[in-house]
């Protein structure tokens, strides 16, 4: 018989707002104390990607924005402000897809989603003033992250960087993987054998991204100020694969 599997989901209380500059690790460890939590070196700590673009100064003061005559364009045909569509161009490597209200890019770090990760929401400052890009390397971000909780606490975990993507042909957003340090973000199960003994040929999980879309249901996506999540109790970690490992490469890409 074997053994009942269990994962353990904590959401750290009392996280403070985070603004430009902020140790975000320190943040995060003093919030552990707060809730007598010691890590273990097989934790993964998951950061909603908002705090760790606000700590990394990702804020725009949208006023300051000069856009271009592509930008005012496009935001005639996505009913947008010209500003923030400038922004969104800046951030891009090309259009994916352009309609009223929807704006679908490739972003420079490859990732395809709606507005290059722009986001206004549960952002400091007049309504619309006020724009977070993401990252400029969320992988970068999590080692440095990873390293610095290590360096403060002397435990090692793995790190994620949450962000909510929508998803083609489902309604809805799911938390995603953006950046990731100390664990596979993908797990190639190939040639492993199914119940019946038979070869896996095709199977490779996204493991860091279900892991965000976890700890996702308990960041929430409005008022519930809870950033960071302790996730306890996964297997075994197979050996580091970065967030960037998860894009499937354009050869592969059947709707391009």
């Amino acid at each position: 018989m074997t053994s009942a599997a269990e994962m353990h989901l904590l959401a750290l209380r009392d996280f403070p707002q985070v603004e430009s500059g902020d140790d975000l690790a320190g943040f995060t460890v003093a919030a552990l104390r707060r809730d007598d939590l010691q890590l273990r070196p097989d934790d993964v700590l998951v950061f909603a990607q908002k705090i760790v673009s606000k700590a990394e100064g990702r804020q725009i003061d949208v006023a300051t924005v000069l856009p271009s005559e592509q930008a005012r364009e496009l935001a005639h045909t996505v009913r947008k402000d010209p500003r923030l569509v400038e922004l969104i161009l800046r951030e891009s490597r090309r259009i994916v897809r352009a309609a009223p209200d929807v704006l679908i890019v490739e972003h420079r770090l490859g990732l395809i989603m709606a507005n290059a990760g722009i986001d206004q929401s549960n952002v400091a400052g007049p309504e619309g003033q006020c724009a977070l890009l993401l990252p400029l390397d969320p992988d970068a971000s999590a080692r440095r992250l990873r390293e610095r909780v290590a360096a403060l606490t002397g435990c090692t975990v793995a790190v994620i960087i949450s962000d909510s993507f929508g998803r083609p042909w489902r309604v809805g957003t799911v938390g995603v993987a953006i950046g990731c340090a100390g664990c596979a973000a993908t797990l190639d199960l190939r040639g492993q054998a199914d119940l019946f003994g038979r070869p896996l040929r095709v199977t490779i999980v996204a493991h860091a991204d279900e892991i965000a879309s976890a700890a996702s249901i308990l960041m929430g996506q409005a008022s519930e100020a809870r950033p960071v999540i302790l996730v306890r109790g996964l297997p075994a970690r197979a050996p580091h694969r970065p967030a960037a490992a998860l894009l499937r490469p354009s050869g592969e890409d059947l709707f391009r």
